[in-house]
This record gives structure tokens, sequence and C-alpha cells, in this order.
């Protein structure tokens, strides 16, 4: 597609990578051109932090608010308790109103970084479907909302195929997700003018109903825009470490091992990540990606300061690279490693070193921890551990201990 949009934001979308899909390009672009343009992303509150999976979704309603739109965070308060169906292969457990609750106040803290809130004409908003959706008259919603969406339709979209197709059930529960994600865009238009609802590819489908279903039924023209699916250069999703999730809170991950999450990229990925997930400009990004041999690793150091100065702050960021440092360089342990935490009670028998190395993070199961050391890849100390059955007593915890996995992972262990 050859398109030379006139908006700084449509240019951003286009230029750094971001950009899968619009339901029309140049429509969009105009409306931006001309003032603002109020645009939002839904986050389904299923667990008390955002993953690194969501940050490219954040950083478009950065750019959004950068380039003079106002970007509206929706929280699915009322939708989680649905479930969104795109693309899995099991219904999502059901969580308890408290539980909702609790998950929105957890991930409230990772947009605050990204965007300015406030009450000005561009300042950020976030707004809870359940304000709409939880008092809804059923037989009033079906009547006025349910006869604009075609069953043969909906069954026609990849999200709700793919898990027929499976022959894996689809409850009508979930089968109501689109229909209320719909609503949440003509909602979201009466309410702030809302003109384009954006997400990932796979959101396509249901981001399509509510520009269909917001035209119908208030003959307003919105539009939906889309990112790509990110997956890294080996095939990895993102938001996904060797210990499961990479969340965005610091109490749930901290800034260290956020920083070296992204140190450790791939190298073909480099210059990609630069322009979806830092500020810095094309032309630094291209040369960055471009660095071959060891010099790539100045590239990798400059992205994982950017992203963590982005979230954490530029002192948690330098902190990281400190810490890295010493760690890497003059095999310290570092003030700012994880740390777990034991107590003396838990030290009479001494603790197996696989289980440590699970409750310290460096593995998933004790069957991981087992493997790392028959491969010599688990070190205490930096000396090599060969033996999975060895036990640590307290006497070895008078200093901090440290636990190496691998090359790059490190963690301490300290006696309270």
């Amino acid at each position: 597609m050859t398109y030379h949009p006139k908006s700084d934001f449509m240019r951003v979308m286009m230029t750094r990578g971001f950009l899968a899909d619009c339901t029309d390009y140049q429509a969009l672009d105009e409306a931006l051109a001309k003032g603002v343009v109020p645009g939002y992303i839904g986050f389904d509150a299923t667990a008390k932090s955002l993953h690194v999976g969501s940050l490219i979704q954040i950083m478009m309603l950065r750019w959004l608010q950068k380039c003079g739109g106002k970007p509206i965070v929706l929280m699915g308060g009322g939708t989680t308790k649905v479930g969104d169906p795109s693309f899995r292969a099991d219904e999502r457990p059901l969580l308890t109103n408290a539980q909702i609750d609790d998950n929105i106040a957890g991930i409230k803290r990772a947009f605050s970084p990204y965007v300015t809130f406030g009450d000005g004409p561009t300042d950020a908003v976030m707004v809870n479907n359940a304000e709409w959706l939880d008092d809804l008259n059923y037989l009033g919603f079906l009547r006025d909302i349910g006869k604009h969406f075609s069953v043969n339709r909906m069954l026609s979209f990849e999200s709700v195929k793919s898990r027929l197709d499976r022959e894996q059930s689809l409850s009508f529960l979930e089968f109501n997700y689109m229909i209320l994600q719909a609503y949440d865009f003509l909602e979201l238009n009466r309410r702030y003018g809302c003109l384009v609802q954006m997400g990932g590819s796979d959101q396509w489908g249901n981001i399509v109903n509510g520009v269909d279903l917001t035209r119908r039924v208030v003959d307003h023209e919105v539009y939906g825009l889309t990112s790509h699916l990110l997956t890294t250069s080996d095939g990895k999703k993102m938001g996904k470490s060797q210990n499961g999730a990479v969340w965005l809170n610091a109490d749930m991950y901290s800034s260290y091992e956020f920083w070296q999450y992204w140190r450790n990229t791939t190298d073909a990925d480099v210059g990609r990540f630069l322009k979806l997930y830092t500020e810095l400009p094309l032309e630094e990004c291209d040369r960055l990606g471009a660095l071959e041999g060891s010099a790539i690793n100045d590239g990798k150091i400059v992205l994982a300061n950017a992203v963590t100065t982005l979230l954490h702050g530029a002192e948690a960021a330098a902190a990281a690279e400190a810490t890295a440092r010493e760690v890497f360089e003059k095999g310290g342990v570092g003030d700012d490693l994880p740390t777990l935490r034991v107590m003396a009670a838990e030290m009479v028998e001494g603790l197996g070193i696989v289980q440590l190395f699970v409750r310290a993070g460096l593995a998933a199961t004790g069957k991981d921890a087992k493997r790392l050391i028959q491969e010599g890849g688990a070190r205490m100390n930096d000396e090599v551990v060969t033996d999975a059955g060895l036990r640590v007593g307290a006497g070895m915890l008078a200093e901090p201990l440290k636990l190496t996995a691998g090359k790059k992972r490190h963690a301490l262990v300290v006696l309270d």
C-alpha cells in the first residue's frame, strides 16, 4: 500500500512499524490532521498487571497523545466477566467482581508513565465499561443492539471459526463478547466522541463490528486501526520469558529483570523493537539495529535503558545497567538483583538447591532446575553445581548467595 499520510500519528504508525490494517486510512488520516481525535484501546482485567505483550498498545496510546489526539484507556470491568474468546483454545476462568476491581487497581499503575491523565482536550481518560454494561436491560439490549448482528457473519470471524474448526467448546457467554465490545465503541462515541478503536490484529473482527454498529445506530463514521501481533524473530510470543510473563508492575517483575528482558533481545529484533518501544529517531533505530557482532550489544543496552526509563524511570534504568555491569563484568553480586529471602526456621535441615532455583525464579519447575544442573548451566557463587541433591544450610548464607542460570540470569538468596 502506497499512502503518504498527512497526520503525525498515522505517519508514526506507518514508519515505525505499528500499522497492520485500517478500515479507512485516508478518512482517518484526514480526521487526525484536522483536529483532536479521541481514540481508545480496551484492556480486560484478567490479572493484577499488564505484561509486555500489551506494551505495543500502550505505546500507540502514547503516540496518539504526543501527536495531538486524546487517549481513552478502557478498562474491561464489564467484559472481563465474559472473557474474550479470540484465538483461545478454552474458556477463560470467570473472576469475581472483587477480583476484577483488584486487578483494575493494579493495571492502572502501568499507564501513568506513558500518558498524561487530566481534563484537558488531549488529556487521557480512564473509563470502565462496567459503567454501561453492568446494568444493561437484557431484552432491550437484544432488541436495540442484537438486531444489528448477523450470526452467520459472527461465525465467519477467524477468532471464532478457528475454535469451532477444532471442535472446541465456545460458550454462549463468550460468543456475546464481540457484541459487547462493539457496544463499547458505540458508547464511547456517544460519551466522548471517540473516533477510532485500536488493538492487535487479532481484534480486527471485533473492531469492525464496532465500526459497523456505530454507523448503524447513530450514523457516525468511526474507524478501526490494528497493530501487528508481535512475536520475536525466533517465534516466541512477546510478553513471555523463561519464567513466565514479563509484568509491567515492578512489584511483580523487578525493574532489573525488566531491563534484562530487553537486554537479552535477539540480535535480529533490536532495530524493530527500538522503533516500536522507544522514541529514538528512526535513523538511530536503523543504525543500532544494523550493528554486527558484539557491537549489537550496544544497541541492546540502548534499548533496555530506553524502555526501562519509560516505564520505571531513568534512575531505575541506570541502576539496572550498573548492576548488570557489576555482575557480568566484575563478577560481583550487585545490589539490584532479584532476591529470595528465606527464614531461619526453614534452614534447620537446609534447603535443596533445586528448590532454591525454583523459588528464586531461575527455573519454572523442579524438573527444569534438575535439567539445568545436569546440563551444567546452574552455578552457585560462580561455581558450577553438579549435584541436584545438594542442600544449602544456614551457614552458607552468612553472606548473600548468588545463584546463576545460564550466562545471564542471576538471583540472590539471603537469610532473613
